[in-house]
């Protein structure tokens, strides 16, 4: 069974038969948790940085920001018995997109805000595919943990 993870949204599974997904990551970044001993799994697709920069959207979705997204996920993953200590986290997105000038640098915004978030809560991240200017789509099997990363027509697994 697919699970999709929407924009700002996440989802955590631990079902051996689903995979969960997201797509069309473009400066977005998909955050995928994994607990290996516990076989439980999850993925949180992110739009912006930090809460702070709207506390009001923030407390109305905080699945949208990296910060409080993965305050929730991370709930979610430990209601399920994952334990920080095992977790393996991967990431994909980041993309340069509709931005030519860098005025804005999203993705890299996004990039820096989510490893900070998570060295906060003493997580590093394992693998990730981030950067460049095209979209990505992300899959994580609940059954081995495997993350897959398709970028048009190219696909890697770490």
């Amino acid at each position: 069974m697919t699970v999709i993870v929407s924009v700002s949204d996440a989802k955590a599974s631990k079902d051996p038969g689903s995979v969960i997904a997201t797509f069309s990551l473009g400066s977005c970044i998909a955050v995928s948790v994994y607990d290996p001993a516990a076989a439980v799994g999850g993925m949180l697709h992110f739009q912006l940085p930090d809460s702070t920069i709207d506390p009001k959207r923030a407390k109305e979705r905080p699945l949208m920001f990296a910060d409080t997204g993965m305050q929730c996920l991370l709930s979610e993953m430990e209601s399920l018995g994952a334990q920080k200590r095992r977790l393996k986290i991967k990431l994909a997105g980041a993309a340069q997109m509709l931005d030519d000038h860098n005025l804005f640098n999203i993705g890299r915004r996004n990039h820096a805000a989510i490893r900070k978030v998570l060295w906060q809560h003493g997580l590093f991240v394992d693998a990730e595919d981030v950067g460049g200017t095209r979209p990505r789509n992300m899959y994580l099997s609940i059954a081995d943990g495997t993350v897959t990363v398709k970028t048009q027509g190219e696909s890697t697994n770490f």
